[in-house]
């Protein structure tokens, strides 16, 4: 788990959002994995690291993360059509969004429809 995975695991504690499960498998044939996952709602949260350039230490080159270059995005585009196959809903934020109040409220809220329409509630969700 990353750091920034770990804090947003602290931040859902922390706003008593429970049920998710960190780097769930859920495809039933690739190894794709959610950095979290509340299979009850089949909500999904991807913690999008790498999405930023920056410039190696050692050589001044400019270097980008994986999500930002063109295979690390169709890849992703790849997974997260597959799980919309699946009927999984995947919110995606970068580290700096997934500490924001924003982030912890749109959880909050689609779980919550989710759970209103007929969605298994396996988790307690409150409205805060």
């Amino acid at each position: 788990m990353t750091k920034a995975e770990s804090e947003f695991a602290l931040l859902l504690e922390a706003h008593a959002i429970t049920g998710f499960m960190p780097e769930y498998l859920f495809h039933p044939i690739r190894r794709w994995r959610f950095d979290f996952a509340h299979p009850g709602t089949m909500v999904a949260i991807e913690i999008e690291g790498g999405t930023w350039g920056y410039r190696d230490r050692l050589t001044g080159q400019m270097k980008v993360g994986r999500h930002a270059t063109g295979k690390g995005m169709a890849d992703d585009m790849e997974k997260y059509n597959a799980a919309a196959e699946l009927g999984w809903r995947v919110l995606r934020y970068t580290p700096e969004m997934s500490r924001k109040q924003e982030a912890v409220d749109q959880i909050r809220a689609c779980c919550l429809t989710i759970l209103s329409v007929g969605g298994k509630p396996s988790a307690r969700i409150t409205a805060e």
